[in-house]
């Protein structure tokens, strides 16, 4: 099999206590046949340190964006990011977006920062990479009032309603299943994802985030996008490999890459 694990954070795992180094990392994922990766970008800064140490990888793509709880770490450069967001391995703007469940006091700063990074998007003809928590009205209205259809993107991690998804799907993103999807209380996200249609959907870690069921509470990794690859499969009535092989897919058409 073929899975990608579409979402994760390469420069936050536990190199300390779990992990040698990043190559012990991918190893570890491609003998659960994660094959391919994309680490997010959060900060620009952390970006360029992400980029200097695996652009000669070719199973990890990046993405460089500014998130919407880094927005302190140093100030938003939209010339900087539109430079660094050109080089050959960077698929994607994000991960960007809204979040008022942590941040709830400097919406206005956040909208604009949002923003201004789909008009990057659009700029560079690169897809986005959206996070929202607590704020998917002003989520959707900014994608639409942005023309975010123009780029495309997927919104990673699903949490929002099934209205939300509708509204998503319009607007001709993806929609990304992280280890939540496989928690006893996500009952309602699970039905939303039987809902989306098999040509819209990936899968993800968010690691060192959220790690799947029966890892639930220890850190995630790549390696573990299997278990939400196998959970999904399920859900839509296939075997893993036939949900692998359209999830790989839907990233390549999505990124506009090709990973085999």
């Amino acid at each position: 099999m073929f899975i990608i694990d579409s979402h994760c954070h390469l420069d936050a795992l536990d190199y300390e206590n779990l992990h040698h180094n990043i190559d012990d990392v991918i190893e570890k994922a491609k003998a659960r046949d994660v094959q391919h990766l994309l680490t997010i970008g959060v900060t620009l800064s952390r970006f360029e340190k992400q980029r200097d140490s695996l652009a000669h990888r070719d199973d990890v793509s990046l993405a460089c964006g500014v998130h919407p709880l880094d927005l302190d770490d140093e100030p938003y450069d939209v010339a900087r990011l539109i430079q660094l967001a050109q080089h050959k391995k960077v698929v994607a703007i994000g991960e960007i977006g809204l979040d008022y469940y942590y941040s709830a006091d400097n919406k206005s700063l956040q909208q604009d920062i949002f923003a201004s990074q789909i008009n990057v998007a659009n700029q560079l003809n690169k897809p986005v990479i959206i996070h929202t928590r607590a704020a998917g009205d002003d989520t959707i209205r900014l994608l639409q009032d942005n023309q975010a259809e123009k780029c495309g993107g997927v919104i990673h991690c699903f949490t929002e309603t099934m209205d939300f998804a509708k509204q998503a799907l319009d607007l001709g993103f993806y929609i990304s299943c992280s280890g939540i999807v496989t928690f006893k209380n996500a009952e309602d996200i699970r039905d939303v994802i039987r809902y989306v249609p098999l040509d819209r959907l990936l899968v993800e870690t968010d690691s060192p985030y959220l790690a799947p069921v029966p890892y639930r509470g220890k850190q995630n990794q790549p390696a573990y996008t299997r278990e939400v690859c196998d959970y999904v499969a399920t859900l839509k009535g296939l075997t893993p490999a036939q949900f692998a092989q359209q999830t790989t897919k839907n990233f390549e058409r999505l990124f506009k890459i090709q990973v085999q």
